[in-house]
């Protein structure tokens, strides 16, 4: 893996943490095992794992014909669906570098990716209702000369010299294909590049390899008991390393499950997947989990199909987690965790106030844990402090940033997750905030977390986010932006009189409160501060 010393790496596969093996041939492999089993459901489609087998193998052999080699890199912005899982197991085939980008990006974000990798070829939808994916591409090619190919997924796409009918590439075909290539990729090569899901500052690009997706999918699917029963339900973007990997659909089709690609936008359809398809596992993220549950308080789906739904991308409240268990049963795991590298998770044996009130301990029994102070001193038990990791899931350095990678690995190699955690007896971690979301009012810290669970107590506030404001006094005051729950409208003085009776500091106290109609978002639903800093700030001026 990139940035990580050859002898801590060597100990990782004499360990048996990286083992000598392909993500690619460890979900073809089914293709002669179970290939009469669904592999992929997507709609009105189905594929088996032979019929996956026979379309990847078709697909390689398709890309490499028109050029694509082992180390070319190929942006991919694709929804969920078929597509996405054929181009993304045949371009490992191949030993071609996937950059995987959410469908939500655009030129902006594309732009630096397009530029950062020098990308040979981009995959996309012809067509969106939303967004026209194609014309953004065409506007930027000018400048990217490095970009020859455009793999377009859906109906009658445009014809064209660099113009590919990826869905026709995509197909299964009984007449055979292309020889597939031979320059067979290697476990300690890049497998393929995510974006950072972090929140400041640019996205960052992440390599991970064979090896160490692998041991991130083992432990992950130990923990979450994926196998050769589960249904995955794919509703999150499965560009997104918590919906591929963790363990995602790559995890279930390596088990041999089925995986059944939906999305976030309508939870009657997912509720109605569950239900129809029997899904055993899905992955959602808190606002999303709110959303099925408000559903289900006042309709009836069949839901007992569920062993596992991971809650992730951002802190499940204890209220909220109390909730889903009493609606869903014990299959609520809370999952903590970045593109980096660290994932936590409670247990699913876990009693349900662990399960309400932290985010589970490491997977990974090799991954390196220290929680330290300002100074990189580790604090005393239970206190909080910045956590840092290192191990064979965490990566070690960004991918052709050694700026950045400077800034956020320590000299050991430990990636500094900007998190504030505190570690409970009993060894899981609860996450108590971000150092980018500690507001300092005058030399008095003050986690903006915290602020928020005890602001969200009140009936008429729907969602909240404190930030930083700037003061000529203090520095930095406490602003909050409130999205309003019915017609009440919260005011600063309730908003102040209620924390009060609660017992909080007074220099905790916010001192401005603004309405929204929405919270900004970023990526995978996660809260996006920066923008509301920035507005804080613009006010302020």
């Amino acid at each position: 893996m990139p940035g990580i010393p050859e002898e801590r790496a060597r100990s990782y596969r004499e360990a048996g943490w990286w083992r000598p093996e392909t993500l690619h041939e460890l979900v073809l492999r089914h293709g002669k095992g179970l290939p009469d089993k669904c592999a992929l459901v997507s709609g009105d489609r189905r594929m088996t794992y032979e019929e996956l087998a026979a379309a990847v193998e078709r697909a390689a052999g398709g890309l490499s014909a028109r050029g694509v080699r082992r180390g070319d890199t190929i942006t991919v912005q694709l929804p969920n669906d078929i597509e996405f899982v054929v181009l993304l197991l045949a371009l490992l085939r191949i030993g071609a570098l996937p950059m995987l980008l959410l469908p939500t990006l655009r030129s902006y974000e594309v732009e630096r990716i397009l530029k950062l990798t020098g990308s040979r070829a981009m995959a996309l939808p012809h067509r969106t209702r939303r967004f026209d994916h194609l014309a953004m591409v065409r506007e930027l090619r000018p400048r990217h000369p490095n970009l020859e190919m455009l793999l377009l997924a859906g109906d009658e796409p445009p014809s064209g010299s660099d113009i590919v009918d990826l869905t026709e590439l995509c197909r299964p075909s009984a007449s055979g294909c292309d020889a597939a290539p031979i320059d067979r990729p290697r476990p300690q090569d890049a497998a393929v590049l995510l974006l950072s899901s972090g929140t400041s500052g640019p996205p960052k690009v992440i390599a991970r390899t064979h090896e160490s997706l692998g041991h991130i999918i083992r432990t992950t699917s130990v923990v979450n008991r994926t196998d050769v029963s589960t249904v995955y339900l794919a509703v999150m973007p499965v560009a997104h390393g918590f919906a591929l990997s963790c363990p995602g659909i790559l995890g279930a089709l390596v088990a041999g499950g089925t995986v059944v690609l939906g999305s976030a936008e309508d939870p009657r359809r997912a509720l109605r997947l569950i239900e129809q398809e029997r899904v055993t596992h899905s992955a959602a993220v808190p606002g999303l989990l709110g959303q099925w549950l408000a559903v289900l308080d006042g309709e009836r789906f069949d839901t007992s199909s569920l062993v596992a739904v991971q809650i992730g991308g951002a802190k499940l409240e204890p209220a909220a987690a109390e909730r889903a268990r009493s609606v869903l049963g014990p299959v609520v795991q809370q999952v903590y965790g970045m593109t980096e590298g660290l994932i936590n998770a409670t247990s699913l044996d876990d009693p349900a106030k662990v399960v309400s009130s932290s985010q589970g301990r490491p997977v990974s029994a090799a991954e390196e844990v220290l929680i330290v102070d300002d100074g990189g001193e580790p604090v005393p038990p239970g206190q909080p402090g910045q956590l840092l990791t290192r191990g064979p899931a965490t990566i070690g350095g960004y991918y052709r940033d050694a700026a950045a990678t400077e800034n956020a690995f320590t000299a050991e190699g430990f990636y500094r997750t900007g998190d504030l955690v505190r570690q409970l007896p009993s060894g899981d971690l609860q996450v108590v905030g971000r150092l980018k979301n500690v507001i300092n009012r005058g030399g008095e810290k003050i986690c903006a977390e915290e602020l928020e669970q005890l602001v969200r107590e009140l009936a008429n506030i729907a969602e909240v986010a404190a930030v930083a404001g700037p003061h000529p006094m203090h520095g930095e005051i406490v602003c909050l932006y409130v999205v309003p729950a019915g017609d009440v409208v919260p005011e600063l003085r309730e908003v102040r009189l209620h924390l009060e009776s609660r017992g909080v500091a007074r220099y905790k106290m916010p001192e401005r409160l603004e309405l929204l109609d929405a919270m900004p978002l970023i990526g995978m639903g996660k809260l996006d501060r920066a923008a509301l800093r920035e507005a804080a700030a613009a006010a302020r001026s």
